[in-house]
């Protein structure tokens, strides 16, 4: 039985879909509170992943760890986004990715095959949570096409206008990885953008 954070949730949902105190209900029944604290592992490499997760409080990163040990970066969430490993998720195989807290976190948990079957009992649910799917697609198009073209310098700026909220949350050597740069290089960045 979730705590009193489900409130966040249901607050993120009232600004975005119409739904009854019934549905509300029905997904806070299947709804699993989980605190995840500062660099504890929500998922780790070679796990399964079978749940839907938001973040109510906090902040996340999903990331690749080389053979050599090196971390690549994929992703951030903080309060009011989702997160998971979508392939393992839909695939049933381990994860090959990593979801760790960069902040003392609380995330939601519901259980996919329960998540699913509300999508498809309450449409408008199914609705927005599909309208959310093709919009982490989208995103996902855009920072391939930023990461293959892009100048260091533009990688940090669409970071930044796109990104404003991850600036003072989250540490600049992981925001680096995520722009596949080095710390020093990005250093060297935000000094030439502080002096313009």
């Amino acid at each position: 039985m979730p705590s009193d954070l489900f409130h966040v949730f249901e607050t993120y949902l009232q600004g975005k879909v119409a739904l009854t105190a019934e549905e509300i209900d029905r997904l806070r029944a299947i709804a699993v509170e989980k605190k995840v604290y500062r660099k504890q592992y929500l998922l780790q490499e070679g796990d399964t992943w079978k749940t839907d997760a938001f973040v109510a409080r906090g902040g996340l990163r999903t990331y690749l760890r080389t053979e050599n040990g090196q971390e690549h970066i994929i992703g951030f969430a903080i309060e009011n986004w989702w997160i998971g490993n979508r392939e393992a998720l839909l695939s049933g195989q381990p994860s090959r990715w990593n979801i760790d807290a960069i902040e003392d976190s609380v995330i939601l948990l519901f259980p996919h095959d329960r998540f699913d079957q509300l999508c498809l009992d309450i449409p408008p649910f199914g609705s927005f949570i599909q309208t959310i799917l093709q919009r982490s697609f989208v995103k996902s198009q855009r920072r391939i096409e930023t990461t293959l073209s892009a100048t260091a310098e533009q990688k940090y700026a669409d970071f930044v206008e796109r990104n404003p909220q991850f600036l003072d949350r989250v540490p600049q050597s992981m925001i680096a990885s995520y722009l596949g740069m080095t710390p020093e290089t990005l250093s060297r960045i935000r000094r030439q953008a502080a002096k313009r």
